[in-house]
């Protein structure tokens, strides 16, 4: 690691704090929140919530929202106070995007600067490009990654409601020491009545 006392900026809109995603102490408490550990979810009419779990460990690690014939994944990772994640990540995905033999290009989007690619779709899936929308949000101690999909990643009418519920999202980065980039862990929903 250098020390040149750069630290990485933050990258989140100026409104994140009041518009989201927010931080747990940011949160609205008298909102029926779905609690999945790392994050909570505001339920909406329409929403189709999956979780991705790693095969291995059993762990999960991404949450998939389908809404407005789009997809979102998410992930919440721990990141320094100071600085933050997205900027270096971007530049990880854009590289991986490119050595898959994917398309990418940087844009500003209207959560910030987000990544517009053509990423090749599973083998099992056929052989054309998927369009996708990277997006980040670099929040206190924590990042928030999204991979917009469907229908949001080109149309502006999907896009707004996708970003919406992006934006809606509570991250709970909880108080115990973490390195960067380490995944927040996610968990299974109480089903009501278990509480």
């Amino acid at each position: 690691m250098t020390d040149n006392n750069e630290t990485p900026s933050k990258a989140a809109p100026a409104n994140r704090a009041t518009e989201g995603p927010f931080d747990d102490s940011e949160a609205n408490p008298v909102r029926p929140y779905i609690d999945l550990g790392g994050i909570k979810i505001l339920p909406r009419e329409g929403l189709n919530l999956r979780l991705e779990v790693e095969e291995q460990s059993k762990r999960i690690v991404a949450v998939g929202l389908d809404y407005a014939d789009s997809s979102l994944q998410v992930q919440p990772f721990a990141a320094p106070r100071s600085g933050g994640l997205w900027d270096e990540t971007r530049v990880q995905l854009r590289d991986q995007v490119r050595s898959q033999g994917g398309r990418v290009e940087e844009r500003e989007g209207p959560l910030g600067t987000e990544l517009l690619a053509e990423v090749p779709a599973p083998a099992s899936e056929g052989s054309e490009l998927r369009l996708a929308r990277f997006i980040g949000i670099d929040g206190p101690r924590w990042f928030l990654r999204g991979v917009i999909g469907g229908a949001a990643a080109s149309d502006l009418d999907a896009a707004a409601k996708v970003e919406d519920l992006f934006r809606s999202i509570v991250v709970v980065r909880g108080g115990a020491p973490m390195p960067p980039r380490d995944l927040i862990p996610l968990k299974m929903p109480a089903t009501p009545g278990s509480a």
